[in-house]
């Protein structure tokens, strides 16, 4: 939040500590049906701050301190390691909690944006240069804890070469079994996505 201030126009009352950003759509009268329902559903959390975009313009303008916030995360540290995961919906705030307790613990800056609605968390790791070997232990401490929470190592980027280790933490031994025999009857020689595809 303190990121968009400084990058964004968007004014913020100083006691926000969170924003939640929801899209809404159909025709002008469902539209207005919706946007007093969730209005209705955040007055009951005592929110903040409750602002509603009337067409494109308002809604640009809303959107523009979520998208000044990915860039402006490298004015705030040098570094950044950016991972995407996911827990259940009922764990999310817990999930935040722990990602505090991470970031405190090895004396990094985690800053969090995504996609709520499904769980979806970018989980920003942000550090200088020489703390390199506390941001990749909390990187760990992170997928251990969604792990724990019975989530998964990648929401929506894949896992790739970093993440093979984790992903075999998540998928159980024998359903990465079925998965290799599935890819050896596909691709016997192993060219397809070779050494990136399924953990060792």
């Amino acid at each position: 939040v303190e990121l968009m201030r400084k990058h964004s126009s968007q004014v913020f009352d100083p006691r926000t500590r969170a924003v939640l950003l929801l899209e809404l759509d159909g025709g002008r009268a469902e539209v207005d049906d919706a946007t007093h329902a969730v209005r209705a559903t955040a007055g009951r959390f005592d929110p903040v701050a409750f602002e509603s975009a009337d067409g494109e313009t308002g809604a640009s303008r809303l959107w523009a301190a979520r998208k000044a916030l990915s860039p402006a995360l490298r004015n705030h540290k040098p570094c950044k390691i950016n991972e995407d995961v996911v827990v259940p919906l009922s764990s999310l705030a817990a999930f935040v909690a722990g990602l505090r307790k991470i970031a405190a613990r090895h004396r990094v800056c985690i800053a969090n944006f995504g996609h709520a609605g499904n769980g979806n968390l970018h989980v920003n790791v942000l550090h200088d240069p020489q703390q390199l070997d506390s941001a990749q232990e909390a990187v760990r401490e992170v997928f251990d804890l969604v792990i724990a929470m019975q989530g998964s190592v990648s929401g929506e980027h894949g896992v790739g070469l970093a993440k093979l280790e984790f992903a075999a933490l998540e998928i159980e031994r024998p359903t990465l079994e079925v998965m290799r025999r599935i890819k050896r009857v596909f691709d016997p020689d192993d060219i397809l996505n070779s050494g990136k595809t399924l953990p060792p």
